[in-house]
């Protein structure tokens, strides 16, 4: 008598089909909180600052959540390879919504820098943990669609976070802008454990070699990164040595955080992450520098000059909505080269803004155009890391990527900072001078592009381990 063998369950057929759909609503909504947050602290803490008498700590609420992220993103990524995500997932909700109540409650500025924090060290294990359920809870032909989702759930927050944080600090009290999100994140993330209870929980492995020293090595760049950050937002010499001093700690810690060869731009996983970092370099560069420019030499106010930010915002989600969509290439660098392209056409576009006989119309064009290259690239990068990386070694290749996008940005940023402040006022050489560093990332990564593919036995090493 023989006995069937049930057949093994069809993968599901789309990010809402029953088996993903409580997961694909907490974990976008997991994305919202996190970016609503990051977006609304900027525009209530000067409110914060005056209120708690704390001005001399404002860089520090900013640097001290960075620093704790980026030590957070390579622990989580160690924590996810040996135990999965569930242990990573609740810790790092429970350690941002406990940063988000004692902000919220601080009766000093310096209590509300440790809520930051530890707010930042939450954001951190979340940011890693949610990217590799993404690589154990759905199928391979989903994931660009969860990035591109991921990639819309900023959107949202980036056009009403500020204005809603700012009418929160006008009507509530500053401190709700804290203290309302904790509501929110705790049901997002019991969405997601049913979820990851069926996965099966993962058998406990030991932490690789070298895992402690590999902390030590993110307390240094976290570190670093703290120190760039604060020297970004200083002036004259004292912030050419702070920022010197932190460069040397970020060369010295960040290649062993990352894949070997990822300083030669190495085939593979190493270019992978580097077109990353160049990517999120150049949007970075160009981003900062744009109000500034459109209301010194066009004359925009404020808000006009934030919407154009939005132009780029929304083309961006529209760009991984089309990337999300599409028959996959048939080679892995084409997604990745056409976004890079359009990065450096659309930061060296928005140069032109710098010329009075042109409309500034083409400037917010090349702008959207920039917008869309991320849209295109940012999902395709991160489908490319889990295409690339062994099962064990997921959450450390994703802590990998995001921490040099993190990274990359940061340093643009304090560098941009010391270029605009190099003078007693930006002028127009200063802004085509970041414009043109903005455009030579994107057009770096564009020559690079070819370097993600690796040939067949290669490929199928690194995705066996």
């Amino acid at each position: 008598m023989s006995t069937a063998t049930a057949a093994p369950p069809a993968p599901p057929a789309h990010l809402w089909s029953p088996r993903l759909r409580a997961m694909t609503v907490g974990s976008v909504a997991l994305v919202s909180l996190l970016a609503f947050e990051a977006l609304a602290v900027g525009t209530a803490m000067p409110t914060v600052a005056r209120t708690l008498d704390g001005l001399g700590l404002y860089a520090l609420a900013f640097g001290g959540p960075f620093a704790s992220g980026v030590v957070a993103m390579v622990a989580s990524g160690i924590w996810c390879d040996a135990r999965g995500p569930r242990p990573a997932m609740w810790h790092g909700v429970a350690w941002f919504v406990a940063g988000l109540l004692v902000a919220g409650a601080a009766p000093t500025m310096e209590v509300l820098v440790v809520g930051r924090v530890v707010q930042g060290f939450g954001s951190g294990l979340l940011s890693v943990a949610l990217y590799v359920i993404v690589a154990q809870a759905y199928p391979e032909e989903l994931r660009r669609r969860v990035f591109a989702a991921f990639a819309a759930a900023w959107v949202v927050p980036s056009l009403v976070g500020p204005a809603v944080a700012g009418l929160i600090v006008e009507h509530l009290g500053w401190r709700w802008v804290f203290l309302a999100v904790p509501a929110v994140a705790v049901p997002a993330v019991l969405l997601i454990q049913p979820g990851l209870r069926a996965l099966g929980a993962a058998v406990p492995t030991r932490p690789p070699a070298g895992a402690l020293a590999r902390i030590g090595w993110a307390c240094g760049a976290g570190a670093s990164a703290a120190l760039l950050h604060y020297g970004g937002q200083q002036r004259g010499v004292l912030a050419a040595g702070l920022i010197a001093a932190a460069l040397v700690g970020l060369l010295a810690c960040v290649p062993r955080l990352l894949p070997a060869g990822f300083l030669r731009a190495a085939r593979g996983l190493p270019t992978v992450i580097g077109l990353r970092g160049l990517a999120s370099a150049a949007f970075a560069g160009a981003e900062v520098v744009i109000p500034l420019m459109l209301s010194r030499e066009r004359g925009f106010s404020p808000t006009a000059a934030g919407l154009v930010l939005t132009v780029g915002a929304l083309s961006w989600s529209v760009g991984s909505w089309i990337q999300g969509r599409i028959a996959a290439p048939r080679s892995a660098a084409t997604l990745p080269r056409v976004g890079l392209t359009c990065i450096a056409v659309g930061t060296a576009g928005v140069a032109l803004a710098l010329l009075p006989a042109l409309p500034v119309a083409l400037a917010v064009l090349a702008w959207a155009v920039a917008g869309l290259g991320m849209g295109l690239l940012y999902p395709s990068l991160s489908v490319l890391t889990l295409d690339l990386s062994a099962p064990a070694e997921q959450g450390r290749n994703s802590s990998a990527l995001q921490l040099g996008d993190s990274l990359s940005a940061a340093t643009v940023l304090a560098l941009t900072g010391a270029v605009l402040a190099a003078g007693s006022a930006p002028g127009r050489a200063s802004y085509a001078t970041t414009l043109a560093v903005a455009a030579g990332c994107g057009l770096l990564g564009v020559l690079l592009a070819g370097r993600v593919v690796l040939t067949g036995d290669r490929a199928k090493a690194a995705r066996a381990g």
